[in-house]
């Protein structure tokens, strides 16, 4: 299915009277809105090509039907919502779910949606059909030899796979870690991981990063060979410039402070991306800004302040992606949703008075920098990315518009009712 450009221009007619007037209020309270517009438009967040289907928990999964089947028709959903929001410009791909069979047409059909292709993943963390040697006790870690260099040679081919197709980053989560004291040894298990992502290293292109993401728990629990980000800094610090740490939301233990991980990780010139989410208990991989949409704020409080302190380019110099699964909403709506809290967020922390805020500091006002930051969260900034959408050519309203073209029931009567995305 492709949306066209009548449909979005008829939908954005319909609202455009509603929307200038919000816009003229809001540009009327909010200094400097052209530049934030213009950030807003260049603002993109990839999509990973597992959310495109439903994803379930290990008790159940409840497929909704329409789901993509293959690497094409995920491609093509990404290109529905990127039509919707111009905002979702890219498609991360993972190996071996999304093993494309032929390269220049993958990359025609990525180019139609005006799709480019986001960070490669590797997956050591189930055994695939015809693999030789299982990772049941573990990959980049484990005792045995072999097993360690068929992981190796696995995230190499995802390195080939992804220069193929123009990507310029792999992504490596482990799973890695043991269930009960005494199943590992802690320090040989850190030294196999070190060992075995050296060579990986050694395998990137110049032009490419290495992001090594982290988690405190699962599947393994009692312990886990990345488990925080002190972890993954130790292994991405010795390993050299083109390693960096990934920071997923929801990887980390209950209350934890993750923007002064974000804070000290830029500081440190080792922060290379996010995996938006949202959760409550663990990692529950629910819609961004869902549950705690203060704590997206000032995320990217750190994340606006700290990249302007070093110069950087907000929409290139990180890497910016949505990792979540839905087992009970659409997955196309809630990542139309999650990218909205995301730009939302993003917004708002532009905002964000920074002398103000670096004077209250220095003078120890603690009431005046809340003020300061709460004063930005409570500000409504809808208006403004709806503009930046509009300019851009999408939707003012890109749930509204999918729902009222019947999307999903339109890829229903394409792909049938009992479809299951690849790899899930």
């Amino acid at each position: 299915m492709l949306i066209g450009s009548n449909n979005i221009a008829s939908h954005n007619e319909e609202l455009i009277k509603k929307h200038q007037n919000k816009f003229a209020f809001t540009i009327s309270e909010i200094e400097g809105t052209e530049a934030i517009i213009k950030k807003l438009i260049d603002f993109q967040i990839a999509i990973p090509s597992w959310a495109l289907g439903t994803g379930g928990t290990r008790f159940g999964r409840f497929a909704g039907g329409g789901e993509p089947r293959s690497i094409e028709e995920k491609i093509e959903d990404v290109g529905l919502l990127h039509a919707l929001n111009n905002a979702s410009g890219a498609i991360s791909l993972h190996i071996p779910w999304d093993i494309p069979q032929d390269y220049k047409a993958i990359k025609t059909l990525a180019a139609q949606h005006n799709l480019r292709f986001d960070a490669m993943n590797s997956n050591t963390f189930q055994d695939q059909a015809g693999q030789e040697n299982s990772y049941k006790f573990g990959s980049l870690q484990n005792v045995n030899k072999a097993v360690r260099k068929q992981a190796i040679a696995h995230n190499i081919e995802v390195i080939q796979h992804g220069i193929e197709l123009g990507s310029e980053s792999l992504t490596i989560w482990l799973a890695d870690g043991s269930s009960f004291p005494g199943q590992l040894n802690f320090r040989k298990a850190y030294q196999n991981t070190l060992e075995s992502l050296e060579e990986i290293y050694d395998a990137l292109p110049s032009n490419w990063k290495m992001f090594l993401e982290y988690k405190c728990a699962e599947p393994n629990f009692y312990s886990t060979t990345v488990a925080d980000w002190g972890q993954s800094y130790s292994y991405v610090k010795k390993l050299g410039d083109k390693a960096q740490t990934l920071v997923d939301l929801g990887h980390h233990l209950p209350n934890a402070n993750i923007e002064q991980i974000v804070s000290l990780l830029l500081m440190e010139e080792k922060l290379g991306g996010f995996h938006f989410n949202d959760s409550k208990y663990g990692d529950d991989d629910l819609t961004a800004g869902a549950l705690k949409p203060y704590q997206l704020f000032l995320i990217f409080n750190e994340l606006v302040e700290g990249m302007d302190a070093r110069g950087m380019n907000h929409a290139k110099d990180l890497g910016w992606m949505i990792d979540a699964s839905h087992n009970i909403k659409d997955p196309l709506e809630d990542l139309l949703q999650s990218v909205e809290a995301i730009m939302i967020a993003y917004a708002q922390a532009l905002l964000v008075d920074r002398k103000a805020l670096e004077i209250a500091q220095q003078e120890n006002d603690v009431v005046k920098a809340q003020e300061i930051l709460q004063d930005a969260f409570r500000t409504d900034v809808r208006a403004l990315v709806a503009e930046a959408r509009l300019r851009s050519g999408a939707a003012l309203n890109p749930v509204e518009l999918y729902r009222s073209l019947a999307v999903r029931k339109n890829l229903i009567g394409e792909r049938g009712l009992k479809t299951m995305a690849t790899g899930l």
